[in-house]
């Protein structure tokens, strides 16, 4: 094939994934905030779960139809996995829940530097200056559009940075798995959403009810919204696939960054359902900027020196088996 081919081949595959991604974890939002603000279920780390015992049931039946070759993932490495992960989720609902939405969005933004200082200290990656300075555009362009008020006590700060630390450490976590031992996205899910699945769906009714003092044996079901929770967790085996693939195929830093479109279709999403007065001056200024930024990152990390590692040094442990529903070693070291 040209090499011309591969390049526009990879362009497109590079795009569907990212659109998978956005779709499904915008769409996942828009349920959740009905199921929760509509319906009272009011039980997100409990709903984690369930999306997690879900995308569980997804990889058993791909491995039984022989989509999924069979892997290995140290114990050790899988417990690492599962504290990041759960930390990550939990934290997040305890920031929350403490802080004002004004620091939560903050501490939020936080999240690419973080990423960009593990990549560095782990990774040995160098940014130029133009990549640096269309990160700090970014997260310009998303703090206006969504940063107001901001307060914050010491608990909160606490939980806040908790949860923007073990996030980031998850997400690096995905990518460094994958290099080392080789495996795909579905490979990698098939060993961590059986654990995540059982640890959140046992801690999760007692954390959901420290946090609003609701029972959920007592949950009043109803027709439509089991529906809604059957939608969330269908739309959630999407989210958690498209993350593996998304950040497999580029890195933590680049899936924060661009993940941030996310943020911006959640906001005109809530113009276009929930009437203009989500939508002022200040917001469409922070999308411009933000937008910029991303196609700015984009450009500036895709050239030579935007963004590279200073040497190899993370091996794999085995190569990748013929059929595994994975990703190409060879995109490891694209941005």
């Amino acid at each position: 094939m040209a090499p011309a081919s591969k390049v526009n081949k990879k362009a497109a595959v590079d795009a569907a994934c990212w659109m998978f991604n956005i779709v499904t974890s915008v769409g996942i939002i828009i349920v959740n905030k009905a199921l929760m603000a509509t319906y009272g279920f009011s039980f997100a780390t409990t709903l984690t779960g369930l999306h997690f015992a879900t995308t569980t049931l997804m990889t058993v039946v791909l491995r039984w139809l022989g989509y999924i070759q069979p892997s290995h993932l140290p114990l050790r490495e899988l417990l690492k996995f599962i504290i990041f992960a759960n930390f990550s989720i939990v934290g997040m609902n305890v920031s929350l829940m403490w802080n004002s939405v004004g620091f939560y969005q903050v501490a939020k933004l936080t999240m690419i530097p973080v990423s960009c200082i593990l990549e560095v200290i782990f990774d040995k990656m160098r940014y130029s200056r133009d990549t640096k300075l269309s990160i700090a555009l970014v997260l310009l362009g998303v703090g206006v559009c969504t940063v107001t008020d901001v307060s914050v006590n010491t608990k909160g700060f606490i939980a806040a940075v908790v949860a923007v630390w073990s996030t980031a450490l998850q997400q690096y976590y995905v990518h460094f798995l994958q290099r080392k031992y080789s495996l795909g996205s579905f490979n990698l899910l098939s060993h961590t959403a059986p654990a995540q699945a059982a640890t959140l769906l046992l801690v999760g009714p007692f954390l959901d009810y420290w946090m609003t003092s609701k029972r959920i044996n007592n949950y009043n079901y109803s027709v439509v919204s089991v529906m809604f929770i059957i939608l969330s967790c269908s739309i959630a085996v999407g989210t958690n696939l498209s993350q593996f693939i998304c950040i497999a195929r580029f890195t933590a830093v680049s899936f924060q960054v661009v993940g941030h479109m996310k943020t911006i279709l959640v906001l005109i999403l809530g113009f276009i359902f929930f009437g203009k007065d989500d939508l002022n001056l200040q917001v469409v200024l922070g999308m411009i900027i933000a937008v910029v930024g991303m196609i700015w990152y984009g450009n500036a990390s895709s050239k030579t020196g935007g963004k590279e590692r200073k040497s190899q040094s993370l091996p794999t442990s085995r190569s990748l088996k013929h059929g595994d529903l994975s990703e190409s070693s060879e995109n490891d070291e694209k941005v």
